[in-house]
């Protein structure tokens, strides 16, 4: 059987970055050198953060916060409006270059896919090579930096990626585990959100090597069957999920995210909605495409999802 080799392809602070990078190609200075920001009405300054320079990061900003609450901690961040008809070009660019070296690539996202580079060994004897070169023709070909990280599944490449940043190469292979995975604080396992994070706290499992070494009924007990394997498998490096590129005969547009932190508000859903939905419609008005039924499915921290669904009276390709 041949071994998995995936990666995990993610645009450093993609919407900030490709408004960076647009600036910088026009002569102008480097919005990623500077506080700043993406989100909101630069007149009014209403809205929330979108996206984040690292210097504005310096100040406590946090993306999905208010850009009010935001100009009060750094009354000099700059604010550009979103462009979600720049991101979606961005967006295909960086994938096209992933789709030069990759035998199948999955976009998971505006900004990030897998690559399946299982069995290209002869091809790529090196893959921590072939990733640089990837990542250095992304940024010198387009402007803007992304990390890759190299796993022997999904959640490791995921995983790795989002270790030290900006334009990084990080592996996580099962052997590596033990030494870089188990030491992280368990809130930074993909998919543990801030709620799960709290009460594997108040049981007294802080890391994700502790989390690793818990009995799974004990998890089973405290989540759920589903949710306790789940923790217990991801904690353990274990993931068997396949690298499915998407159908060239899709037919519908779709966009979805994986939040740091649990949404608890209707105003805070909302704000992911809106971002999701501008993406969505943007793509739609470039293809020239209406849509007549929408969608919205909300998978929650049990892992549970639920969808509702809608006709229009008329199509629309309107945000």
């Amino acid at each position: 059987m041949i071994p998995r080799l995936i990666f995990h392809v993610d645009v450093n602070s993609a919407f900030l970055s490709w408004e960076a990078a647009r600036r910088v190609k026009n002569g102008e200075p480097d919005l990623r050198l500077i506080p700043s920001a993406i989100g909101g009405d630069v007149a009014t300054r209403t809205g929330v953060v979108l996206a984040k320079s690292i210097p504005a990061k310096k100040y406590g900003i946090q993306t999905g916060e208010p850009i009010a609450q935001a100009l009060r901690k750094c009354p000099e961040l700059y604010l550009a409006q979103p462009d979600f008809r720049l991101y979606h070009q961005n967006s295909e660019a960086f994938l096209a270059i992933c789709a030069k070296y990759a035998p199948v690539v999955e976009q998971f996202s505006i900004d990030e896919c897998f690559l399946d580079m299982s069995g290209t060994g002869r091809i790529y004897p090196d893959p921590i090579a072939l990733a640089h070169r990837i990542k250095d023709e992304i940024r010198d070909t387009l402007g803007f930096t992304v990390n890759i990280g190299i796993g022997s599944n999904k959640l490791l490449a995921k995983m790795a990626s989002d270790f030290e940043k900006p334009d990084k190469v990080h592996t996580l292979f099962s052997e590596e585990i033990e030494e870089k995975l188990w030491p992280l604080p368990v809130k930074e396992l993909f998919t543990v959100g801030k709620s799960t994070a709290q009460r594997l706290n108040a049981a007294r499992i802080r890391t994700v090597g502790e989390l690793a070494g818990t009995d799974v009924q004990r998890l089973r007990a405290m989540f759920g069957n589903k949710m306790g394997d789940h923790l217990f498998r991801y904690a353990n490096g274990f993931d068997d999920s396949p690298v499915l590129a998407e159908s060239e005969e899709a037919k519908g547009y779709s966009n979805s995210t994986t939040l740091a932190e649990d949404i608890i508000t209707a105003d805070e859903a909302h704000r992911v909605l809106l971002a999701l939905v501008d993406s969505v419609a943007s793509r739609m008005r470039n293809d020239g495409f209406f849509a007549s039924c929408i969608a919205v499915t909300i998978r929650g921290n049990d892992f549970r999802d639920k969808s509702h669904q809608k006709k229009l009276s008329e199509a629309t390709d309107i945000t």
